[in-house]
């Protein structure tokens, strides 16, 4: 069963990803 916090964990760990990847390439954003 998948539970709320579940679904907020992937989200923020996608959240991070892709704001670590803007960081590495600022240019691929603009």
């Amino acid at each position: 069963m998948i539970t709320w916090y579940v679904v907020c964990a992937a989200v923020a760990v996608l959240l991070l990803l892709y704001l670590f990847v803007a960081m590495l390439k600022p240019e691929s954003f603009q």
